[in-house]
């Protein structure tokens, strides 16, 4: 069911002025939905009430990605999937800030990754990271990522997409003309990705599970970061919200896995939720980043709802790596 606007798109807008400030609101005015866009991924504020931000929710990824706690999905690709590989050849496309790009070049495994992405301030960030380490590997380029695609004449033994893959439209077109032949034979196509329905047009039955979970924390876990209202339901969101806050978002999301299937062959896949605690957790994760126990407890607790319910629903999140036949 699409809802074009929703209860939440009205207050967001007041949450996002405490939180981001009124220039990022301005951002949202520009004509251009490249330029809205740009915005979103130029934006170097800390975020502290998004559910990405609380300890317990990363190492839960770890787990669910990784079988360890402990360990994160790079590591994981390092040691496990490409373990005996060495002077392999990386392109992210949507790279932002690149972390996950850096942490990759340590070793040997990598030779050369190249970073593209739309945000030049981004990427400025990731070329001083780079410095306090092997930067020669490290390539960034400042483009849209379909341009370049249509310019690139080499190809890659892997191409990374973490969390930028469903801001792409066309993803069918995008992953059998476009990725799959820049690949070598036998290379991979990596995703750590939100693959569930476009738009974040969540159906009726996620809605109440999220707000079943929602009642679990207690009132003083509920107030919303930056204010004194207190959280007691999620509405989800509104279309028009999405279009005119960035165009790009979950565009074409639910195209994700069905492209590559149709594409590549599985080596991994690991769902990894995110069904419930995304939403349960907007404008609230700040209450979570503490370890005490009564917090984790009420953690746990929701947690626990996000795995019941993935176990009877399609995850929203997904960890895969896939390769092209030989």
């Amino acid at each position: 069911m699409v809802r074009l606007l929703t209860k939440d798109d009205f207050s967001d807008i007041y949450f996002k002025f405490k939180q981001k400030g009124v220039n990022f609101l301005l951002g949202k005015l520009h004509f251009s939905g490249r330029s809205r866009t740009r915005n979103t991924f130029s934006y170097d504020g800390v975020t502290v009430a998004e559910w990405y931000v609380v300890p317990a929710v990363k190492q839960r990824w770890n787990r669910l990605i990784t079988g360890d706690s402990d360990i994160i999905y790079e590591d994981f690709l390092l040691q496990q999937i490409f373990i005996d590989r060495t002077g392999m050849s990386l392109l992210s496309l949507g790279s932002g800030g690149c972390n996950h790009e850096l942490k990759l070049a340590s070793g040997s495994v990598f030779s050369e990754i190249t970073c593209v992405d739309i945000a030049q301030g981004q990427l400025d960030v990731a070329a001083e990271k780079a410095k306090s380490q092997d930067g020669s590997k490290m390539r960034f380029v400042c483009a849209d990522a379909r341009t370049f695609l249509k310019q690139q004449k080499a190809k890659f033994d892997v191409v990374l997409f973490n969390a930028s893959l469903h801001h792409f439209d066309h993803v069918d077109d995008l992953i059998k003309n476009q990725i799959y032949p820049i690949l070598f034979p036998g290379g991979y196509l990596i995703i750590n990705e939100y693959v569930g329905p476009n738009r974040l047009q969540f159906p009726a039955v996620q809605l109440a599970a999220i707000n079943d979970a929602l009642q679990l924390a207690p009132k003083q876990f509920r107030t919303i970061y930056g204010t004194s209202v207190v959280k007691n339901r999620f509405c989800g969101f509104g279309l028009l919200r999405m279009l005119l806050a960035d165009p790009s978002e979950c565009v074409d999301s639910a195209a994700i896995l069905p492209a590559i299937h149709a594409t590549f062959q599985t080596v991994v896949e690991r769902p990894f939720g995110g069904n419930i605690l995304m939403g349960a957790l907007k404008n609230i994760a700040h209450h979570f980043v503490s370890d005490d126990s009564e917090t984790q407890s009420v953690l746990k607790a929701m947690s626990d709802a996000e795995d019941q319910y993935i176990a009877e629903n399609p995850s929203d999140f997904m960890f895969g790596v896939y390769q092209k036949a030989r």
